[in-house]
């Protein structure tokens, strides 16, 4: 450290995340998006191929609200049950490792230590380590070495269930939107740009989440939607010129 540098003293590190949570706030974002882009792509798909059979709009209004009605409840149910999952792990992980420091404490700490060797650090140094995050507050200190859990950060299944409902709404809303306000010839080609456009957005922003090439985020979501319309559209006008429907 220079002269300057030393003048200033400790370098801020603000910008950075090193925030408690992170990783599940990240996780939290990805899902919003991923959730966001199958409320465009499924919902999307619903309206385009009733289109495609039927001119007339209540058809095409009655399924894409069932679709998004039934999409939201169906990603609401589907995160519940994961994330309950995750939750009762870890609450009953909490719980063990409460239960070992009462019973026998010695073998806790001998373990820790061992943990803090295991990661580079001297067997004196991870000794003393040990024994002083011990003293302030052993439980987090085994679940964070071992586990790498947070007692005050275990996810909670209702929160995720409605976030992964409230952004598969928002993303459904558009397709649902684009279709029903544009005079019936623009309707179709309308809800392509219009979905194409949001995938390409949901796209850079799953990127810029998990650090990852833009170009091809983008092109997965624009190809896979583009296909996914495109099939239901086409079955549409098939079904429709059939006089199945």
């Amino acid at each position: 450290m220079t002269g300057a540098d030393a003048s200033r003293g400790p370098v801020s590190h603000s910008a950075e995340p090193h925030q408690a949570g992170l990783a599940k706030r990240l996780n939290w974002l990805r899902a919003g998006a991923l959730g966001a882009n199958d409320g465009i792509v499924s919902v999307a798909a619903i309206v385009v191929g009733v289109a495609g059979a039927s001119a007339t709009t209540g058809p095409v209004l009655t399924a894409g609200v069932a679709g998004l009605v039934g999409g939201a409840v169906s990603m609401a149910l589907g995160e519940y049950v994961s994330v309950s999952s995750q939750s009762d792990s870890e609450r009953a992980l909490i719980v063990k490792e409460r239960r070992e420091l009462a019973e026998m404490p010695q073998e806790e700490l001998d373990e820790l230590a061992s943990l803090y060797r295991r990661q580079g650090l001297s067997g004196d140094t991870a000794r003393q380590v040990a024994e002083e995050l011990t003293k302030h507050d052993a439980l987090t200190a085994h679940l964070s070495a071992e586990l790498h859990i947070d007692q005050n950060d275990v996810v909670n299944p209702w929160h995720a269930a409605a976030a992964s409902a409230a952004a598969f709404t928002v993303g459904a809303l558009l397709p649902l939107v684009a279709i029903l306000l544009p005079p019936d010839a623009w309707r179709v080609p309308v809800t392509f740009l219009a979905v194409l456009l949001a995938l390409t957005l949901t796209g850079l922003v799953s990127a810029q989440i998990g650090g990852s090439s833009r170009a091809r985020a983008v092109l997965r979501l624009v190809v896979g939607g583009a296909l996914a319309l495109g099939a239901t559209y086409v079955a549409g006008l098939l079904l429709g010129a059939s006089g199945a429907v």
